[in-house]
């Protein structure tokens, strides 16, 4: 047996990182390790400029079931963006006014991807101090949210600690949202375990350097249960 720590992640909407360009962001289908990471991280109140502190979390493996997968939604939108022949501008205001008094004012169409009524339950273990962490699943220092700003949880993460055979029976130990009495997960995505065997895949998602959005390759694995296709 081993110990664990799961929580649940549900939101009206969701997105989780692929690969992002200035006019596409595109979303995955779970939440990946650095999404996972960046939560607990937020939860401890870990700034994004503390190195020390981002580093501490890559100790924590993690494993992510699909409860909801949820339904794509792209949004449109237009970003105007400055030129850069506009030098050394007092405020962003102060130079969009300037570009559009010269007639150069640059709008462009972006995209970004969303999942909406998604729900998953996360198994991390591996870490230090799973108490302190738990704690601060129930009342984290900055807001947690799934994936984007834009994106609140619609439910309190309901943190436990349990011990289990492996990360696949520790997911099944997490307290479900209450209109979720009785979901049972389409898929498993988690990171070696001794004994779990499942599809490989590669996911760019582990976190290399924060400050440079720097991600190196990670072999997940994939397991469906019976009866999911």
């Amino acid at each position: 047996m081993a110990e664990f720590l799961v929580f649940t992640l549900a939101a009206p909407m969701g997105a989780f990182g692929d690969l992002a360009g200035h006019e596409r962001r595109g979303s995955n289908l779970w939440p990946g390790r650095s999404a996972i990471l960046g939560l607990i991280g937020a939860a401890l109140g870990v700034r994004r400029d503390d190195a020390e502190g981002q580093a501490a979390l890559d100790a924590w493996r993690v494993a992510v079931a699909v409860l909801r997968a949820g339904t794509a939604l792209r949004d449109y939108h237009t970003v105007q963006t400055v030129p850069s022949t506009i030098k050394r501008p007092n405020s962003r205001r102060e130079a969009l006014a300037e570009a559009r008094r010269k007639g150069i004012l640059n709008t462009v169409l972006t995209s970004r991807d969303y999942l909406t009524d998604c729900a998953f339950s996360v198994a991390i273990w591996g870490g230090d101090d799973a108490p302190a962490l738990e704690q601060a699943l129930r009342q984290p220092v900055f807001v947690p949210y799934l994936g984007r700003k834009s994106c609140p949880l619609a439910a309190p993460m309901a943190p436990r600690q349990i011990e289990a055979a492996d990360p696949v029976a520790a997911l099944a130990g997490a307290q479900l949202p209450p209109w979720l009495p009785f979901a049972q997960p389409q898929m498993i995505a988690s990171d070696a375990f001794a004994g779990l065997a499942g599809r490989e895949e590669i996911r760019w998602d582990q976190p290399l350097d924060r400050s440079t959005w720097h991600f190196a390759p990670r072999s997940v694995q994939i397991i469906v249960p019976e009866g999911q296709s």
